[in-house]
Formats: C-alpha cells, sequence, structure tokens
C-alpha cells in the first residue's frame, strides 16, 4: 500500500462506518487511532488502522506508525484511488503479549474504474512499546 501517491486529504465522517470493516464507526474504531487518543493493542488492529488510514489518506498517521527503520520521509496518495475492502487472510503472533507478528491481508482498491487488490503479508514489531509496521514480510 506504500505505492500511492498524492497529496490530497479524504474526510471520514465520524460516524460513518469505519473503512476497516469492523462493526463500528469510525470515529469509535480507527478514528480513536488516527486522533492519537488510543494506541493499537495488536498487530491486527495497527494493520486496520493503516488500511483506514490510507482510506481517508492521514499520511501522518501512516508515518507516526511506520517502523523508524524503515519509515519513508514521506507519503503520497493516488488521487484517483479508492480503498474499498479489507480482508484479513491470517495473522501470526502480534497479540498483546507478543513483540511481533505478522497480518497477511488484501486490501480492495478502485482506480481509474477498475477494481484490484494488493496482497501481503505484512511484518509487525513493537518501538518504545508500540507496535509500529516495520515492512512486508520477506522483502
Amino acid at each position: 500500500m506504500t505505492r500511492n501517491s498524492a497529496r490530497s486529504s479524504v474526510t471520514a465522517r465520524p460516524t460513518a462506518p469505519c473503512p476497516c470493516g469492523l462493526d463500528a464507526s469510525y470515529r469509535d474504531c480507527c478514528g480513536r487511532l488516527h486522533s492519537g487518543e488510543a494506541a493499537a493493542p495488536t498487530a491486527e488492529r495497527l494493520m486496520r488502522s493503516r488500511f483506514s488510514a490510507f482510506a481517508v489518506r492521514d499520511a501522518a498517521y501512516l508515518l507516526r506508525t511506520w517502523h523508524s527503520t524503515t519509515r519513508p520521509p514521506g507519503i503520497e496518495f493516488e488521487p484517483e484511488q479508492r480503498w474499498t475492502g479489507l480482508e484479513i487472510v491470517g495473522t501470526t503472533g502480534g497479540s498483546a503479549f507478543h513483540t511481533e507478528g505478522t497480518v497477511e491481508f488484501r486490501a480492495h482498491y478502485s482506480l481509474h474504474g477498475r477494481t484490484d487488490s494488493q496482497h501481503e503479508l505484512s511484518r509487525f514489531v513493537r518501538e518504545d512499546a508500540l507496535w509500529v509496521y516495520l515492512g512486508e514480510a520477506g522483502a
């Protein structure tokens, strides 16, 4: 999902369903993480919140939740790309009791009228006691 480009933002209505797919409003789900009100308790929740951050184009949150050794200098979003759904395929580790974990997912999107998905196995670790995205496993 780091292949995105452009700087526009998309405003998520607080009462709209959360883009991550959990049964909660954006405000009560990923919006709490994006605003800094709460931290992701698991690697999967961080993955979901990062998907939502791509959907609402919250570059600051994406950079804040990226491991310091692999964090890019900035993020640009593709203006025509819309993230439409997230499917969690599987997880290993990544609980409140772990220091690392993986999340395999499919992120669905539309771009220029065509639908597609991105499949990735992502690695997450704790940095300063918080879950952060390290990178794609095997990359």
